[in-house]
C-alpha cells in the first residue's frame, strides 16, 4: 500500500507509521548543550561590557577608543544570542531573521575590530616625526568604517532576502523513516556573498594587524586582535568541509558551533586580557599611556 509523505509503511506493508521529526531541539543534549554555551557566551559580553563601562575613565579602557570596545561588545552579545534562533523546530520567519542577524552581528564585530586595527596603525605613526595624520586620530573616522561596512552587509543580505530569502523546508526522501525539518537557504548566490564578505573583511583586519603585529609595546593589541582574526579564520575555514558533510541537526550544529566558537575566540583574546588587568592587577591600569584614543 501507498503511504502519505509524512508516513511510512511497515515492514509487512498493510499499514502505514507516522515517521519520526529530525530538527535540533532545546531538549535534547546538542541543543541543549549549545544554547547553554550560547547564553553565557551572551552573559559574559554583557558583564565585560558593564565592567568597562564602570571603568570608562582607566587607561585600559580609554586605549584604543572606547566606544568602538563597547560596540563590539555589544555585538558579540548578539553573535551570542542569534545561536539560539538556529535551535528549535525551524519556521520560515526564524529561518530569515536569523541570517539576517547573523550576517550583520558578524560583520559588525569584524568591522569593530578593523576600526580598532586601523586606530592602533594611526597612532603608531603620529608618534613618528612630521606626521600629519592627527586628522585621522578622532573617533569618527572609525566610526563611519564600522557604519559603512555594516551597511554594505545589510545591502546584500536585503538583496537576498528580495531576490530568494530562506525558507522552512521539509526533507522527506534523505531518511525512510525521519523527515527532517530545517532551513533551506534559498539563494546560494545570496548567501555566498554575505559569508564571502565576512571572509574579507576578516583577511584584511587580519593582514593589517599581522604587519602590524611588531609595533612598540604600547602598541602591542595588534598582536592579540592578530591572533583572535587567526582563531576566527581557521574556525570558519574548518567550518566549510564540516558543514558540507553534515546533513539534518548535525549540519545546523555545525553552524551553531562555528559561531560560539569564533564569538568566543574574539571575547577571549581581545577583551580577557585587559579584563584580567582591570580585576587581578589593577596597579597596572594607572600607568600612564602614550596614546589614548577616547
Amino acid at each position: 500500500m501507498k503511504c502519505p509523505e509524512d508516513m511510512w509503511a511497515n515492514e509487512k506493508h498493510n499499514g502505514c507509521w507516522m515517521r519520526n521529526l529530525e530538527f535540533l531541539s532545546f531538549r535534547e543534549t546538542l541543543g541543549g548543550s549549545l544554547a547553554t554555551i550560547s547564553v553565557l557566551g551572551s552573559l559574559l559580553s554583557l558583564s565585560i561590557l558593564l565592567i568597562f563601562i564602570k571603568n570608562a575613565e582607566t587607561p585600559v579602557v580609554k586605549a584604543n577608543n572606547r566606544n568602538l570596545s563597547y560596540l563590539l561588545l555589544l555585538s558579540l552579545f548578539f553573535c551570542y544570542l542569534c545561536a539560539l534562533m538556529f535551535i528549535g523546530r525551524p519556521i520560515t520567519i526564524t529561518c530569515i531573521l536569523r541570517q539576517f542577524i547573523f550576517g550583520i552581528s558578524f560583520v559588525m564585530s569584524i568591522s569593530c575590530v578593523l576600526g580598532k586595527t586601523m586606530m592602533v596603525v594611526i597612532a603608531f605613526n603620529l608618534t613618528q616625526p612630521r606626521s600629519n595624520r592627527r586628522m585621522w586620530l578622532n573617533s569618527g573616522v572609525t566610526n563611519t568604517l564600522v557604519l559603512v561596512c555594516t551597511a554594505i552587509q545589510v545591502i546584500i543580505c536585503a538583496g537576498w532576502l528580495a531576490h530568494s530569502p530562506p525558507f522552512k523546508y521539509t526533507d522527506n526522501k534523505s531518511k525512510m523513516d525521519t523527515i527532517i525539518i530545517e532551513c533551506n537557504k534559498g539563494s546560494p548566490i545570496g548567501y555566498s556573498c554575505t559569508m564571502g564578505y565576512m571572509g574579507f573583511l576578516a583577511t584584511l583586519c587580519f593582514a593589517i594587524a599581522y604587519l602590524s603585529r611588531k609595533l612598540p609595546g604600547s602598541f602591542n593589541e595588534a598582536k592579540l586582535i592578530t591572533f583572535s582574526m587567526l582563531i576566527f579564520g581557521t574556525v570558519w575555514i574548518s567550518f566549510i568541509p564540516a558543514y558540507l558533510s553534515t546533513t539534518g541537526k548535525y549540519m545546523v550544529a555545525v553552524e551553531i558551533f562555528a559561531m560560539l566558537s569564533s564569538s568566543s575566540g574574539l571575547v577571549a583574546c581581545i577583551f580577557i586580557p585587559k579584563i584580567n588587568i582591570i580585576i587581578l592587577r589593577p596597579e597596572m591600569n594607572k600607568k600612564d599611556r602614550k596614546m589614548f584614543i577616547k
